[in-house]
Formats: C-alpha cells, sequence, structure tokens
C-alpha cells in the first residue's frame, strides 16, 4: 500500500489506522520532512506491521517512480494507491491570487495525484484499490479558495476517468472529501485570520466558532481518523463494488442550506 503526505496529519493517520487493519506501508513525503516522516514509519511498525520510508516530490514523475519501486519491490507489489499529499496554499479572492500560487496549487494537488497513481498502479498485478483525497472543495465552490477548488474539482474529473479505465483490470478508483479537519493545514493563524477578519489576532476558538457555524452537526471539524476510516473502507473489501464514487466526511458541511 502506497500512502503519500504520509509523514503526519491526515497522511500518518491514513498509515496508522491502514497498518491496524493489516496493511504494509509505503509512506511516501517530502525529503525535507524526513523526521516527521521516521516517526511515521515507527507508530506503524509499532503495531506490528512493515513501513518503508520514500522520500520525492510528487510533481515530479520519475523521482516519484525511483522512491516508490524499492518499497513496492519489497512488498511484493501494491494493492492500494493513497494519494493524500495536497497543500492548500495563500488564500484570497480569484483575482488576488498569484500565478506562482495558482501554479503550485495545480501541480501539487492534481498533477500530484495524477503521477501518484501513474507510479503506485503500475505495480498491481490485478486487482486492488485507489483512492484519491479530494474536499468539499472539490464539491462546492469555496470563496476565496479558487486555486485549491480549481485543483480538487479537477481530482474528481481524474478519478472518474481512471475508474472506466482501471474498471476492466479490476481496480477500483475513488475520492474522499473531507471537510475542515483538525491538522496544521487549518490550525494556523494564517487560516485563522481567513476566517475572522474582524477579529484581532484570532484564536482558534475564534476560528472554531466561525467554522462549526457552517456544518449541521455542532462541531467545527472532524479529526484525521474520521477521514482515515473511511479512506480505510475504500480500500478494503468491504467496498468491493464502489468505483467512480465519491465518499464525503464532513459533518454536514456540504448539505447545509
Amino acid at each position: 500500500m502506497l500512502v503519500t503526505g504520509a509523514a503526519g496529519g491526515m497522511g500518518r493517520s491514513h498509515c496508522v489506522t491502514l497498518a491496524a487493519a493489516g496493511a504494509d506501508i509505503v509512506a511516501l513525503d517530502l525529503g525535507g520532512a524526513q523526521a516527521d516522516l521516521d516517526e511515521t514509519v515507527d507508530l506503524v511498525r509499532a503495531s506490528g506491521r512493515t513501513c518503508i520510508a520514500a522520500t520525492a516530490d510528487i510533481r515530479d514523475m520519475s523521482a516519484l517512480r525511483a522512491a516508490v519501486e524499492p518499497g513496492a519491490r519489497t512488498l511484493g507489489g501494491l494493492d492500494v494507491v493513497v494519494a493524500n499529499a495536497g497543500v492548500y496554499d495563500t488564500p484570497g479572492p480569484s483575482w488576488t491570487i498569484d500565478p506562482g500560487t495558482w501554479k503550485r496549487s495545480l501541480d501539487v494537488n492534481l498533477t500530484g495525484a495524477w503521477n501518484t497513481v501513474r507510479a503506485g498502479v503500475e505495480h498491481f498485478s490485478h486487482g486492488g484499490s485507489v483512492v484519491l483525497v479530494s474536499s468539499t472543495a472539490g464539491l462546492k465552490g469555496i470563496a476565496s479558495a479558487s486555486h485549491y477548488s480549481a485543483a480538487k474539482h479537477a481530482v474528481v474529473g481524474l478519478a472518474r476517468t481512471l475508474a472506466n479505465e482501471l474498471g476492466p483490470r479490476s481496480i477500483r478508483v475513488n475520492t474522499v472529501h473531507p471537510g475542515s479537519v483538525r491538522t496544521p493545514m487549518i490550525i494556523n493563524d494564517r487560516v485563522f485570520a481567513n476566517l475572522c477578519p474582524d477579529v484581532e489576532h484570532p484564536t482558534e476558538a475564534d476560528a472554531a466558532a466561525v467554522l462549526a457555524a457552517r456544518n449541521l452537526l455542532p462541531v467545527p471539524w472532524v479529526d484525521p481518523v474520521d477521514v482515515s476510516n473511511a479512506v480505510l473502507f475504500l480500500a478494503c473489501d468491504d467496498s468491493r463494488y464502489m468505483t467512480g464514487g465519491q465518499l464525503v466526511v464532513d459533518a454536514g458541511l456540504t448539505q447545509k442550506v
């Protein structure tokens, strides 16, 4: 099983949750995250499973393939790919987003997912599951996040196409759509300021109040493990006839009127 963005946040949670269910993991992240990646490896190995660290920038297809191949060979191949790595760059109205920020969002969130599937699926024999982590921003427009929303919508189109292409090989492809998740991507001063523009030095509690008001359930965010449980479901045989679909874990964000 290959998991990208494995050094922390949801990626680490996916690795630990999937390992607890019996999976051996190739855990991949950027080289600069080596210390955090090593911690993920230790957590997986503590559950008695094999975990092989790999480092590469998912935007670089050649480097990604070279990083995945040794781990896949050691595990005797792959049967699950979790394309989790992503980035949420500087938010703001569409006309204020600079071209570099726009390009980085598309390169990491979309092209990186495409590269991950290509690098992983070539180690499948017959059958398996691909899970692309999108977002609620991949299902509805999100103000001040056109770069992120455009990429995450495109991930859905990619997944639907891959489901058609890989179905004859018994490989399923689905997307997971988290709402706000309690990870450093949300829990930081930059996001707090964007959520609470009229508050000077907003706190986590200020941001939580804003986010909770957007959900049907009375919570501001979900925990990483809640998303990991959805990934586990799509990765295993319990979802054996689900492909081309979207699984939403958002406390009702997308359904609130």
